[in-house]
């Protein structure tokens, strides 16, 4: 899947993936993961996701990556933010108060250009990727937020019925993926599917949503 796909999905405004509302398992589980307002909180490929904002709300400073300047215009216009931009390298920096986007591939992005990180929220970043490139993904993700918990939200749905993105990832193979982390903590699941049209007009009758916290 390579960084043109993401840019027509965006330039042709398919992006169902996105939410018009804060995730509610975010609401329900960040506090698990116990940390300080001030704390700076990582969320990879993050469109332009209103989840960053409720992270800001409770007090984080907030560092998302996204390839698409497409997504990026959007998160701060649709929010009427007027964000700073510069260039750095090969990433356009924009950044208004405690949220900052960079945009460029987060393949190539580098812990000096990332900074140091409290956390991480993954909820459309996993499941955006196939599964060949997922290993790759979370083993560069542990390149740039070693050691630091996260908050994981994935989906798992009949693959055959439905081609992704999103993708559907399975319990096991989260546990594969992160077998290697301190701890891996399943907090909840829930058949999703009555509230998604989209995936019910594919003829699926379960879509199964689950978040995992990851490390302390």
């Amino acid at each position: 899947m390579e960084a043109d796909f993401w840019h027509q999905r965006w330039e042709n405004e398919q992006i169902g993936f996105h939410l018009s509302q804060v995730n509610p398992y975010l609401v329900e589980c960040w506090p698990k993961l116990k940390l300080h307002a001030g704390s700076r909180v990582f969320v990879p490929l993050c469109g332009k996701s209103l989840d960053m904002l409720w992270l800001a709300e409770q007090g984080h400073e907030v560092v998302g990556v996204e390839i698409s300047p497409i997504a990026v215009r959007a998160f701060f216009e649709e929010n009427d933010l007027s964000p700073t931009v510069e260039q750095q390298g090969a990433f356009e920096i924009w950044r208004m108060d405690q949220i900052t986007l960079l945009c460029g591939d987060f393949f190539e992005l580098q812990p000096p250009q990332l900074g140091e990180v409290s956390a991480v929220y993954d909820r459309a970043s996993l499941i955006a990727l196939p599964e060949d490139m997922r290993p790759d993904y979370v083993e560069h993700l542990n390149h740039l937020a070693p050691d630091v918990p996260r908050l994981l939200i994935t989906l798992e749905y009949d693959q055959s019925k439905m081609a992704g993105p999103p993708f559907s990832v399975s319990d096991d193979e989260v546990r594969s993926l992160y077998e290697d982390r301190s701890s891996l903590t399943h907090l909840a699941t829930t058949n999703v599917i009555e509230a998604n049209e989209r995936f019910r007009e594919k003829g699926l009758e379960s879509l199964l949503e689950s978040v995992w916290q990851i490390g302390a």
